[in-house]
């Protein structure tokens, strides 16, 4: 299929979803910079910025990501009839897939070539992750500052691999936190354009006191 050729937004969906689900090796995670190029780099159905942050409420729902990711698209684009499109564009093929190949398992998880294509397809997936966890990263640096920014890392890092907290609940923790980070970031913001401004309006009246001085 030409995807020069797709106008349809339902032909859209269904082919960028099959592409996710048939090619998206390794489960949900690994699908994630699929469904990224898809959705921000090529169709450019959303900013970066929104991506990120619909992955990371898909990540604190119940179920798996690449769905809800597939369905948050479809709505997104054509409604409650474009999610339903969506989802079966991204499960069915590979459910196909799965059934078809399901007689030949055991011929095929003991087989040499199977064994050396996924050898070879790991490294890729690592690497698009890693890509992908970057640019996040630097994003994340921008919006929160370079120290705030390493630390949040860190905490997640500790909190997640080290306390073995629950996914989800690191997110909510980090929502939270970034949502009262950004309001007072603001409030800090017009705090100091405030006294920047009067400021400027005691020097232009220091001024003005000045010439009058000057005068008399």
């Amino acid at each position: 299929m030409s995807e020069a050729k797709i106008s349809n937004p339902y032909l859209q969906l269904s082919w960028a979803m099959m592409k996710t689900g048939v090619l998206g090796y390794g489960g949900g995670p690994s699908v994630i910079p699929l469904i990224r190029y898809e959705a921000v780099t090529h169709y450019k159905w959303l900013e970066d910025e929104e991506f990120g942050e619909i992955l990371a409420l898909a990540n604190a729902l119940p179920g798996p990501i690449a769905t809800k990711m597939a369905a948050y698209l479809g709505y997104r684009k054509k409604g409650v009839l474009g999610a339903v499109v969506s989802v079966l564009a991204h499960i069915v093929p590979s459910g196909i897939a799965m059934v078809a190949l399901l007689s030949a398992v055991q011929w095929l998880s003991g087989s040499a070539v199977v064994q050396g294509m996924i050898g070879a397809v790991i490294p890729v997936i690592a690497v698009m992750l890693g890509v992908m966890a970057y640019e996040f990263g630097e994003k994340a640096v921008k919006g929160l500052g370079l120290y705030v920014g390493i630390g949040s890392f860190a905490l997640a890092f500790g909190l997640l691999q080290l306390a073995e907290l629950h996914p989800a609940i690191v997110i909510i923790f980090f929502l939270a936190y970034g949502a009262f980070h950004m309001r007072m970031k603001d409030a800090w913001k017009k705090r100091r354009e405030e006294r920047l401004l009067k400021r400027g309006q005691d020097e232009r009246l220091g001024q003005k006191e000045g010439v009058t001085r000057g005068l008399d």
